[in-house]
């Protein structure tokens, strides 16, 4: 009788299980959460519209795979696809703020830059608006000329003359009067004559007026030279504070000038953003 070995018998080995693939939803999401965290700064809306749109697309390519059976992470790539769609909608809005801010930093300069230009009215107070004084241009700081250069007879103002300006500020200077300088006065030198000019601002406009920034310089005689500003007990105060709508202030200003002096050529500048205008006063 014949003899045979059984061989043992082995339960059959299972197919390995294929790898899931859960990069693209993986991505997706980390894609998104940088790209939602840069939407909250307008400056990198470019980055978050960058990011947005490639998580957008690898959380749904994720989550197509999913639904498969490549990948076992359905939820990350949703995630992934919803923050990229946020990070796109806060780049949109991130954009707009930029562009918006720099639109009003840009008209906020201009206005800083552009200067309001001034009507001549009359000690009688009628206004004169022609072509050659409508828009003058002062011929002193700020638009780069010298605060002695003269004007021509159309451009530059008359002892009890006012500047009136686009907003309703307007500036007088009134005739020089002789003045006697106090004892201590700083500014002036013996052999020279002193004469002193009243300076009012009427704010006649709708918003507050800064008076601190008005700067007054003067020149004097045919040379033009400088008529140094006087200072002692009763003259030297300078504008000071905010001059608030329907409001006037007044000062008193005293310079001096060679003795031999015709006229005293006065310029103010109400600030950065008006033109400076002068008054050519006989003495």
């Amino acid at each position: 009788m014949s003899q045979y070995t059984q061989q043992p018998q082995f339960p059959p080995t299972p197919a390995p299980a294929a790898q899931a693939r859960n990069g693209l939803g993986t991505a997706a999401l980390i894609l998104g959460i940088i790209g939602a965290l840069s939407g909250l700064i307008p400056f990198f809306f470019w980055l978050a519209g960058i990011l947005g749109i490639i998580a957008l697309v690898m959380g749904l390519a994720g989550r197509g795979r999913a639904k498969r059976g490549g990948a076992t992470n359905k939820g990350v790539a949703l995630a992934g696809a919803i923050l990229g769609l946020i990070s796109l909608i806060m780049s949109v809005v991130g954009a707009v703020i930029l562009f918006k801010a720099v639109d009003d930093a840009v008209d906020d300069i201009n206005k800083a830059t552009s200067s309001s230009s001034a009507t001549k009215e009359s000690g009688d107070g009628s206004a004169k608006s022609d072509g050659k004084n409508k828009g003058k241009k002062g011929k002193g700081k700020g638009k780069g000329g010298t605060a002695g250069g003269t004007s021509d007879d159309a451009e530059t103002l008359a002892a009890g003359d006012s500047a009136v300006y686009d907003d309703k500020l307007t500036v007088t200077a009134s005739a020089p009067e002789p003045y006697t300088p106090g004892e201590y006065a700083i500014g002036h030198t013996k052999g020279n004559k002193a004469y002193k000019v009243t300076v009012v601002l009427d704010n006649a406009g709708t918003k507050k007026f800064d008076a601190a920034l008005v700067t007054t310089e003067a020149r004097a005689g045919a040379e033009g030279v400088k008529a140094e500003q006087i200072f002692d007990e009763k003259v030297g105060e300078l504008f000071t504070g905010t001059l608030a709508p329907g409001k006037k202030a007044t000062v008193v200003y005293a310079f001096d000038t060679p003795a031999d002096a015709e006229n005293l050529v006065v310029e103010i500048s109400p600030d950065f953003s008006h033109d400076a205008s002068q008054w050519d006063l006989k003495l």
